[in-house]
């Protein structure tokens, strides 16, 4: 099943534009942008730079900020010194942070339904990388999944773990195999950490990935998949049963579900002079998730993003009060977006 359907219109609006061809894209586009941004909200400590994020996840009360950073750079290799794992409080002060030494390239994060916070190693370096890490909310390292700085597809191993989700029932899911000659599948794995399954191959029929990217889970229990090699999502059972393919929420690289069923999908590398997505603009769509209708978009904040790298966020978030964040890789920065 293919939904490319824009934010809501009425049926003789959506039959124009079904047979409009781009206008479609322009839909996307083109979708009120109701929030403003707030710069300089997350507060380093003293003397300690920003270096790329594409990692950001609520804590358990929706009001602090989980951030993954990497190390005043693009990388925590070289730099056990520096904590990669970042707590803000509402006013964007950071009063908690762990993880020096530990993780190479920190990319995913989730915080599970008891405040845990899980972390995706998206890198190897040595004994390190290709894990995926479960702390406390006070950073005592609780389990490991994965074989620390080995690369493979098997039961217990991982070739650059994207994101991880923890379903309400403990069930833990990987997306693993960043860029698109990975491994290119979801892993699940029981609360304990037990192997149960996996599915997915490279390609783009249904249930196949390129650079599985992101996950995020409906109330229905849906999961949600960021294709974003295939520029599209994937929504599947939690048994990996393929239920529907998402195009209009553009190249994923970050999803987020709200409690009220509001996706959010970060976009970063739709670009017309690297031939992704040709036509989609980079930012972050709104819309539902359950009928998959936009009805938002934030706009990449770089002028000229098809002239730039990697812009936009990478990672998105969203608080109890409604507040949107995007964890960002080329600009270095964690932006907040608030209701204007």
């Amino acid at each position: 099943m293919i939904n490319t359907r824009p934010f809501r219109l009425d049926v003789f609006a959506w039959a124009t534009l079904l047979f409009a061809g781009p206008n479609i894209i322009e839909a996307q586009n083109y979708a009120p942008n109701p929030y403003t941004i707030v710069d300089g909200w997350a507060k380093m400590e003293t003397g300690r730079a920003w270096g790329a994020t594409s990692a950001v996840y609520p804590d358990i009360d929706g009001r602090h900020i989980w951030v993954g950073e990497r190390c005043e750079a693009n990388s925590c290799v070289g730099r056990d010194d520096l904590d990669s794992v970042l707590l803000f409080d509402p006013d964007g002060n950071l009063v908690r942070s762990f993880g020096a030494g530990m993780i190479v390239w920190p990319h995913g994060i989730h915080v599970d339904f008891d405040g845990n916070v899980w972390i995706t190693d998206a890198r190897g370096e040595g004994d390190k990388g290709h894990q995926v890490h479960k702390f406390s909310p006070e950073g005592e390292l609780l389990m490991s999944l994965g074989t620390a700085g080995v690369a493979g597809d098997g039961s217990n191993e991982f070739n650059g773990p994207s994101d991880v989700l923890v379903a309400p029932n403990g069930d833990i899911f990987v997306v693993d195999g960043h860029g698109s000659g990975g491994n290119n599948r979801v892993v699940k794995f029981h609360s304990d950490g037990t192997f149960m399954k996996t599915w997915g191959q490279t390609g783009a029929e249904d249930g196949e990935f390129r650079d599985p990217h992101a996950l995020a889970m409906d109330s229905q229990g849906r999961l949600f998949v960021g294709d974003r090699g295939n520029s599209r999502l994937q929504i599947f059972t939690q048994d990996g049963e393929h239920i529907a393919t998402w195009t209009q929420f553009g190249r994923p690289s970050g999803l987020f579900i709200d409690v009220n069923d509001i996706l959010y999908s970060a976009d970063s590398e739709s670009n017309a002079t690297w031939g992704r997505n040709p036509g989609w603009k980079r930012g972050i769509r709104v819309g539902s998730a359950i009928d998959g209708f936009i009805t938002a978009f934030i706009p990449d904040p770089e002028p000229d993003p098809d002239n730039a790298g990697t812009t936009a966020a990478e990672g998105v978030a969203v608080d109890a009060q409604g507040n949107v964040y995007g964890a960002e890789v080329g600009p270095r920065q964690l932006r907040k977006y608030v209701r204007r």
